[in-house]
Protein backbone atom coordinates (compact mmCIF):
# COMPACT_ATOMS: atom_id res chain seq x y z
CA UNK A 1 0.00 0.00 0.00
CA UNK A 2 1.19 3.53 -0.75
CA UNK A 3 2.14 5.55 2.30
CA UNK A 4 0.49 8.88 2.97
CA UNK A 5 2.54 11.86 4.12
CA UNK A 6 1.13 11.26 7.59
CA UNK A 7 2.47 7.68 7.53
CA UNK A 8 5.91 8.93 6.44
CA UNK A 9 5.86 11.56 9.18
CA UNK A 10 5.05 8.90 11.77
CA UNK A 11 8.08 6.93 10.68
CA UNK A 12 10.34 9.99 10.60
CA UNK A 13 9.27 10.83 14.13
CA UNK A 14 10.80 7.50 15.20
CA UNK A 15 13.92 7.60 12.99
CA UNK A 16 16.33 9.09 15.53
CA UNK A 17 15.31 6.60 18.21
CA UNK A 18 15.54 3.69 15.77
CA UNK A 19 19.01 4.76 14.62
CA UNK A 20 20.19 5.06 18.22
CA UNK A 21 18.90 1.55 19.02
CA UNK A 22 20.43 0.07 15.87
CA UNK A 23 23.81 1.70 16.50
CA UNK A 24 24.01 0.29 20.02
CA UNK A 25 23.04 -3.14 18.74
CA UNK A 26 25.41 -3.19 15.76
CA UNK A 27 28.29 -0.92 16.76
CA UNK A 28 28.27 0.52 13.25
CA UNK A 29 26.64 3.76 12.13
CA UNK A 30 26.50 2.72 8.47
CA UNK A 31 24.91 -0.64 9.32
CA UNK A 32 22.49 1.12 11.66
CA UNK A 33 21.39 3.43 8.84
CA UNK A 34 20.88 0.41 6.57
CA UNK A 35 18.79 -1.36 9.23
CA UNK A 36 16.59 1.69 9.70
CA UNK A 37 16.12 2.06 5.95
CA UNK A 38 15.10 -1.60 5.70
CA UNK A 39 12.63 -0.98 8.55
CA UNK A 40 11.15 1.86 6.51
CA UNK A 41 10.73 -0.46 3.53
CA UNK A 42 8.88 -2.93 5.78
CA UNK A 43 6.71 -0.05 7.04
CA UNK A 44 6.03 0.97 3.46
CA UNK A 45 4.87 -2.55 2.59
CA UNK A 46 2.69 -2.96 5.67
CA UNK A 47 -0.98 -2.13 6.13
CA UNK A 48 -0.13 0.68 8.53
CA UNK A 49 -3.76 1.49 9.30
CA UNK A 50 -4.00 -1.85 11.10
CA UNK A 51 -0.88 -1.23 13.24
CA UNK A 52 -2.16 -0.11 16.63
CA UNK A 53 1.15 1.07 18.14
CA UNK A 54 3.54 2.13 15.37
CA UNK A 55 6.48 2.73 17.74
CA UNK A 56 6.27 -0.81 19.10
CA UNK A 57 5.88 -2.31 15.62
CA UNK A 58 8.86 -0.39 14.25
CA UNK A 59 11.03 -1.29 17.23
CA UNK A 60 10.20 -4.98 16.87
CA UNK A 61 10.98 -4.99 13.13
CA UNK A 62 14.22 -3.07 13.61
CA UNK A 63 15.41 -5.18 16.53
CA UNK A 64 14.85 -8.43 14.67
CA UNK A 65 16.65 -7.08 11.60
CA UNK A 66 19.58 -6.19 13.85
CA UNK A 67 19.54 -9.63 15.50
CA UNK A 68 19.84 -11.23 12.06
CA UNK A 69 22.65 -8.80 11.24
CA UNK A 70 24.47 -9.61 14.47
CA UNK A 71 24.42 -13.31 13.70
CA UNK A 72 26.08 -12.78 10.32
CA UNK A 73 28.40 -10.10 11.75
CA UNK A 74 29.84 -12.61 14.22
CA UNK A 75 30.87 -14.82 11.32
CA UNK A 76 32.43 -11.87 9.46
CA UNK A 77 34.37 -10.73 12.51
CA UNK A 78 36.00 -14.13 12.80
CA UNK A 79 37.85 -13.28 9.59
CA UNK A 80 38.29 -9.56 10.40
CA UNK A 81 41.90 -8.42 10.08
CA UNK A 82 43.19 -7.53 13.56
CA UNK A 83 41.13 -6.20 16.44
CA UNK A 84 37.52 -5.12 15.87
CA UNK A 85 36.26 -1.92 17.49
CA UNK A 86 32.94 -0.09 17.05
CA UNK A 87 32.56 2.92 14.79
CA UNK A 88 33.07 6.04 16.95
CA UNK A 89 30.49 8.82 17.11
CA UNK A 90 31.75 12.31 17.87
CA UNK A 91 30.13 14.73 20.31
CA UNK A 92 26.72 15.96 19.19
CA UNK A 93 25.97 13.11 16.81
CA UNK A 94 22.21 12.44 17.03
CA UNK A 95 22.82 8.70 16.69
CA UNK A 96 24.24 8.74 20.23
CA UNK A 97 20.63 8.85 21.37
CA UNK A 98 19.33 9.72 24.84
CA UNK A 99 21.83 10.86 27.47
CA UNK A 100 19.58 11.93 30.33
CA UNK A 101 20.70 9.27 32.78
CA UNK A 102 24.03 7.71 33.72
CA UNK A 103 22.79 4.38 32.35
CA UNK A 104 21.94 5.91 28.98
CA UNK A 105 25.32 7.63 28.71
CA UNK A 106 27.13 4.50 29.78
CA UNK A 107 25.30 2.30 27.27
CA UNK A 108 26.82 4.13 24.31
CA UNK A 109 30.34 4.56 25.72
CA UNK A 110 33.08 3.07 23.60
CA UNK A 111 34.11 0.79 26.44
CA UNK A 112 30.62 -0.67 26.87
CA UNK A 113 30.04 -1.05 23.11
CA UNK A 114 33.25 -3.07 22.96
CA UNK A 115 32.07 -5.20 25.90
CA UNK A 116 28.69 -5.81 24.25
CA UNK A 117 30.54 -7.81 21.60
CA UNK A 118 30.92 -10.54 24.23
CA UNK A 119 27.17 -10.93 24.61
CA UNK A 120 24.85 -13.12 22.60
CA UNK A 121 22.53 -11.25 20.19
CA UNK A 122 19.55 -11.70 22.55
CA UNK A 123 21.56 -10.53 25.57
CA UNK A 124 22.70 -7.48 23.66
CA UNK A 125 19.16 -6.62 22.56
CA UNK A 126 17.68 -6.96 26.04
CA UNK A 127 20.51 -4.94 27.59
CA UNK A 128 20.20 -2.11 25.06
CA UNK A 129 16.42 -1.87 25.15
CA UNK A 130 16.28 -1.94 28.94
CA UNK A 131 19.41 -0.01 29.93
CA UNK A 132 19.47 2.67 27.25
CA UNK A 133 15.79 3.10 26.38
CA UNK A 134 14.07 1.96 29.58
CA UNK A 135 11.71 -0.46 27.84
CA UNK A 136 9.73 -2.52 30.38
CA UNK A 137 10.44 -6.24 30.30
CA UNK A 138 6.88 -6.87 29.12
CA UNK A 139 7.52 -4.94 25.91
CA UNK A 140 11.00 -6.41 25.45
CA UNK A 141 9.46 -9.88 25.73
CA UNK A 142 6.96 -9.03 22.98
CA UNK A 143 9.71 -7.63 20.74
CA UNK A 144 11.90 -10.73 21.11
CA UNK A 145 9.10 -13.31 21.37
CA UNK A 146 10.27 -14.52 24.78
CA UNK A 147 8.63 -14.54 28.20
CA UNK A 148 8.84 -11.59 30.56
CA UNK A 149 10.70 -13.76 33.07
CA UNK A 150 13.23 -14.74 30.41
CA UNK A 151 13.78 -11.08 29.54
CA UNK A 152 14.52 -10.30 33.20
CA UNK A 153 16.95 -13.20 33.48
CA UNK A 154 18.74 -12.28 30.26
CA UNK A 155 19.03 -8.65 31.37
CA UNK A 156 20.58 -9.50 34.73
CA UNK A 157 23.03 -11.88 33.07
CA UNK A 158 24.00 -9.31 30.42
CA UNK A 159 24.37 -6.53 32.98
CA UNK A 160 26.69 -8.70 35.07
CA UNK A 161 28.86 -9.50 32.03
CA UNK A 162 29.19 -5.80 31.23
CA UNK A 163 29.87 -4.83 34.86
CA UNK A 164 32.56 -7.51 35.19
CA UNK A 165 34.41 -6.05 32.22
CA UNK A 166 34.23 -2.39 33.22
CA UNK A 167 37.01 -0.38 34.83
CA UNK A 168 36.86 -0.01 38.59
CA UNK A 169 35.64 3.58 39.05
CA UNK A 170 34.84 6.79 37.21
CA UNK A 171 36.01 10.38 37.66
CA UNK A 172 34.39 13.70 36.89
CA UNK A 173 34.48 15.39 33.49
CA UNK A 174 36.85 18.21 34.47
CA UNK A 175 39.43 15.77 35.84
CA UNK A 176 39.11 13.65 32.70
CA UNK A 177 39.85 16.68 30.49
CA UNK A 178 42.90 17.51 32.60
CA UNK A 179 44.22 13.97 32.28
CA UNK A 180 43.76 14.05 28.49
CA UNK A 181 45.92 17.20 28.31
CA UNK A 182 48.50 15.66 30.65
CA UNK A 183 48.55 12.51 28.55
CA UNK A 184 49.22 14.40 25.33
CA UNK A 185 52.03 16.39 26.97
CA UNK A 186 53.57 13.17 28.28
CA UNK A 187 53.14 11.31 24.97
CA UNK A 188 55.00 14.04 23.08
CA UNK A 189 57.76 14.44 25.68
CA UNK A 190 59.79 11.60 24.21
CA UNK A 191 60.03 9.95 27.64
CA UNK A 192 58.30 6.84 28.95
CA UNK A 193 58.19 7.62 32.68
CA UNK A 194 55.62 10.47 32.56
CA UNK A 195 53.30 8.21 30.58
CA UNK A 196 53.62 5.28 32.97
CA UNK A 197 52.61 7.55 35.87
CA UNK A 198 49.34 8.38 34.11
CA UNK A 199 48.36 4.75 33.42
CA UNK A 200 46.88 2.00 35.55
CA UNK A 201 49.18 -0.97 35.98
CA UNK A 202 46.88 -3.14 33.86
CA UNK A 203 46.31 -0.52 31.14
CA UNK A 204 45.63 -1.76 27.60
CA UNK A 205 45.77 -0.24 24.13
CA UNK A 206 43.70 -1.70 21.28
CA UNK A 207 43.78 -0.57 17.66
CA UNK A 208 41.43 -1.26 14.74
CA UNK A 209 42.93 -0.73 11.30
CA UNK A 210 40.66 -3.17 9.51
CA UNK A 211 43.60 -4.36 7.41
CA UNK A 212 43.69 -0.96 5.69
CA UNK A 213 45.90 0.91 8.15
CA UNK A 214 48.65 -0.82 10.16
CA UNK A 215 47.43 -1.73 13.65
CA UNK A 216 48.78 -4.40 15.97
CA UNK A 217 46.70 -7.56 15.88
CA UNK A 218 47.15 -8.06 19.62
CA UNK A 219 46.49 -5.46 22.29
CA UNK A 220 49.35 -3.87 24.21
CA UNK A 221 48.98 -4.81 27.86
CA UNK A 222 50.51 -3.31 30.99
CA UNK A 223 51.54 0.25 31.78
CA UNK A 224 55.11 0.00 30.49
CA UNK A 225 54.18 -1.67 27.17
CA UNK A 226 51.38 0.83 26.55
CA UNK A 227 53.60 3.79 27.47
CA UNK A 228 56.33 2.68 25.07
CA UNK A 229 53.76 2.27 22.29
CA UNK A 230 52.26 5.72 22.91
CA UNK A 231 55.69 7.35 23.02
CA UNK A 232 56.44 5.88 19.61
CA UNK A 233 52.98 6.66 18.23
CA UNK A 234 53.34 10.38 18.94
CA UNK A 235 56.89 10.63 17.66
CA UNK A 236 56.81 12.52 14.33
CA UNK A 237 58.09 10.72 11.25
CA UNK A 238 57.88 11.09 7.48
CA UNK A 239 56.59 7.52 7.22
CA UNK A 240 53.59 8.29 9.46
CA UNK A 241 52.80 11.45 7.54
CA UNK A 242 52.97 9.53 4.26
CA UNK A 243 50.64 6.87 5.70
CA UNK A 244 47.86 9.34 6.57
CA UNK A 245 48.48 11.78 3.73
CA UNK A 246 49.93 14.69 5.66
CA UNK A 247 50.74 16.09 9.08
CA UNK A 248 47.83 15.44 11.48
CA UNK A 249 46.39 18.04 13.81
CA UNK A 250 45.27 16.56 17.13
CA UNK A 251 42.21 17.86 18.98
CA UNK A 252 40.68 17.00 22.35
CA UNK A 253 36.96 16.21 22.21
CA UNK A 254 34.60 13.39 23.19
CA UNK A 255 33.53 10.32 21.26
CA UNK A 256 30.66 8.17 22.52
CA UNK A 257 30.75 10.32 25.64
CA UNK A 258 34.35 9.31 26.40
CA UNK A 259 37.31 11.71 26.47
CA UNK A 260 38.98 11.39 23.08
CA UNK A 261 41.74 12.66 20.83
CA UNK A 262 40.90 13.15 17.17
CA UNK A 263 43.61 13.29 14.49
CA UNK A 264 42.66 15.31 11.40
CA UNK A 265 44.46 15.79 8.07
CA UNK A 266 43.04 18.43 5.71
CA UNK A 267 39.60 18.13 7.30
CA UNK A 268 39.61 14.32 7.16
CA UNK A 269 39.47 12.38 10.42
CA UNK A 270 42.26 9.79 10.26
CA UNK A 271 42.07 8.51 13.84
CA UNK A 272 39.94 8.62 16.96
CA UNK A 273 41.53 7.60 20.27
CA UNK A 274 39.03 7.01 23.09
CA UNK A 275 40.43 7.04 26.62
CA UNK A 276 38.88 5.09 29.47
CA UNK A 277 39.79 7.06 32.58
CA UNK A 278 39.40 5.91 36.18
CA UNK A 279 40.40 7.33 39.55
CA UNK A 280 43.57 5.21 39.32
CA UNK A 281 44.58 6.56 35.90
CA UNK A 282 44.02 5.79 32.23
CA UNK A 283 42.83 2.20 32.02
CA UNK A 284 42.42 1.78 28.26
CA UNK A 285 43.01 3.34 24.87
CA UNK A 286 40.75 2.25 22.02
CA UNK A 287 42.10 3.56 18.74
CA UNK A 288 39.98 3.58 15.60
CA UNK A 289 42.03 4.15 12.42
CA UNK A 290 40.06 2.05 9.92
CA UNK A 291 39.07 4.66 7.29
CA UNK A 292 35.79 2.84 6.59
CA UNK A 293 34.73 3.53 10.18
CA UNK A 294 35.72 7.20 10.15
CA UNK A 295 33.59 8.49 7.27
CA UNK A 296 30.70 9.62 9.50
CA UNK A 297 33.17 11.17 11.96
CA UNK A 298 34.69 13.17 9.10
CA UNK A 299 31.25 14.45 8.04
CA UNK A 300 30.40 15.43 11.60
CA UNK A 301 33.79 17.08 12.05
CA UNK A 302 33.28 19.25 8.98
CA UNK A 303 29.95 20.49 10.33
CA UNK A 304 31.27 21.87 13.64
CA UNK A 305 33.85 24.32 14.97
CA UNK A 306 36.62 22.75 17.06
CA UNK A 307 38.91 25.63 17.91
CA UNK A 308 42.67 25.30 17.85
CA UNK A 309 44.36 21.88 17.85
CA UNK A 310 46.32 20.78 20.90
CA UNK A 311 49.04 19.45 18.65
CA UNK A 312 49.87 20.45 15.09
CA UNK A 313 53.54 19.59 14.69
CA UNK A 314 53.02 15.84 14.47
Amino acid sequence: MALTMSDVDRFEASRSRLEAIAYRLLGSASEAEDAVQETFLRWQAADVDRIEVPEAWLTKVLTNLCLNQLTSARARRETYVGQWLPEPLLAGDPMLGPADTAEQRESVSYAVLALLERLSPNERAVYVLREAFDYPHREIAEILDITEAASQQIYHRAKKHVADGRARSEIDEAAARRIVHEFLAAATSGRTEPLVRLLTQDAVSIGDGGGKVPARAKAFEGALAVAKFMRGLFKPSKAKQALVGGSPEVYATTANGDPALVAVVDGRVVGVMCLEITAEGIAAFRNQVNPDKLERATRRWAAADHGEPLLSAF
